[in-house]
């Protein structure tokens, strides 16, 4: 999940995860940009014949692709966004949208086929190995960190399940001024995940081990270092033969830290302003934001920015076609078996235990409202993906800017709205 890697790489990742999770209605709507007019091309498919009209679940409203398509647009149109993709699965049918371009003024449609820069889904490929290496035995949730590694602060305390949570208390790298100034000034800079926690381990943890939850990619790119060491393999390979290839997801990859490009086809991706500039706040200042509204101010394209920076927490591509497929296997119990698969959807659980209804977190997965799943973000790109086991919905949602001027997660601006128009409304 949300502020999950963005490249204002600060303390507002896991504000984004909590604004991801905490709601599901639709914000107000938002003044409209040039880029909002661009052609709009959507495919709507009932799940079933119009002589039988399907009977939703009771958690559900009936499926309204024009109501949907709407809502989808609207949004978009609100957040600023050069270009936006949706694609909703329900037992009532099916909606594939596309929204403005992939290229600013320019008219190069979206399509669900686009590769984009999905962050931290990221985390729900490296999690999954882990738990993976667990239920083979190779892998103990309990294991301390110390033994796998000698170096990490408080390592014989923090156990392998309280880094797959985010409750290990391990300082966020991606929260440094360092790497936000080398961000702005050498944004094609090939990152080692060795540097990545020397800046982590020279600041202290946030807490001790277990007692409280703070998102951070160090936990992450730790995890991805124990499955290489465990399996003599590096990360990408060890992703392709575990997830890629068993679910068929042609339009995934993970990219060598020396990469700075995006397979074709694929969206430029835009970022408004800078990474220290944002650093306290990913809203841009008043004035700033205004200019943008207007069409003023253009955000800069980041597209061949290197994501090595976030490498095992967030420097996956996808498509959203594979997203759909992801994000269903992360609930169906495709990539682990039954008794793990069912600890990790129940190990979800709130972030902040005086708040129970709020967001909630687990093993490499997050929870918004009904659906289970990931949001991500990194220079450009924004991501939601969430499947409901029960209900049997799925929803990807993908943005061509991050963050939006006003400092939201334009992709899960959208979803939360979509969500708001799929499900009934909470008594």
């Amino acid at each position: 999940m949300s502020r999950n890697v963005q490249v204002s790489v600060k303390a507002a990742v896991t504000a984004a995860i909590v604004a991801a999770l905490v709601s599901t209605v639709s914000c107000s709507s938002g003044p409209p940009t040039p880029s909002a007019t661009s052609p709009t091309a959507t495919t709507a498919t009932p799940a079933t014949s119009p002589s039988t009209p399907p009977t939703p679940s009771a958690a559900l409203q009936p499926f309204d692709a024009g109501t949907l398509r709407s809502e989808f647009e609207r949004t978009a149109k609100e957040v600023l966004v050069p270009g936006a993709m949706m694609l909703l699965v329900t037992p009532g049918g099916t909606l594939t949208a596309s929204y403005g371009t992939g290229v600013r003024d320019a008219q190069r449609a979206v399509s669900a086929e686009d590769h984009i820069r999905v962050g931290s889904v990221t985390k729900t490929w490296t999690t999954t190995v882990v738990l993976q290496l667990v239920q083979e035995g190779k892998l103990s949730l309990d294991d301390p960190v110390s033994k796998h590694r000698a170096d990490v602060p408080n390592g014989d305390a923090i156990t392998l399940e309280q880094m797959l949570t985010m409750r290990s208390g391990l300082f966020n790298y991606t929260e440094t001024l360092e790497l936000n100034s080398a961000m702005d000034t050498d944004p094609q800079r090939a990152w080692k995940p060795e540097e990545l926690l020397a800046l982590a381990f020279a600041r202290p943890p946030y807490f001790a081990p277990g007692q409280g939850f703070h998102y951070s990619n160090t936990n992450t790119v730790l995890l991805g270092l124990i499955a290489e060491k465990v399996e003599g393999k590096p990360l990408g390979q060890l992703f392709k033969e575990r997830i890629f290839e068993p679910l068929g997801l042609k339009g995934t990859i993970f990219p060598d830290i020396s990469s700075n490009s995006v397979p074709q086809p694929h969206p430029q991706g835009y970022f408004f302003g800078d990474n220290v500039l944002t650093m306290t706040t990913p809203a841009l200042p008043e004035e700033m934001q205004k200019e943008a509204a207007a069409g003023a101010l253009a955000p800069n394209d980041v597209t061949d920015v290197n994501p090595s920076w976030a490498w095992a927490a967030g420097s996956g591509i996808s498509t959203a076609s594979d997203l759909k497929i992801l994000g269903e296997a992360l609930v169906n119990g495709k990539l682990l078996k039954p008794d793990l698969q069912k600890k990790r959807l129940d190990s979800v659980a709130p972030i902040n235990t005086d708040s129970p209804g709020g967001a909630s977190y687990g093993l490499g997965i997050a929870k918004f409202g009904n659906l289970y799943g990931h949001t991500g973000e990194l220079p450009g790109f924004n991501t939601f993906m969430g499947s409901d086991p029960v209900n049997s919905v799925t929803l990807v949602v993908w943005t061509n800017l991050a963050p939006a001027a006003d400092g939201r997660d334009p992709a899960v601006t959208i979803a939360r709205s979509i969500i708001g128009k799929t499900y009934q409304p909470l008594a």
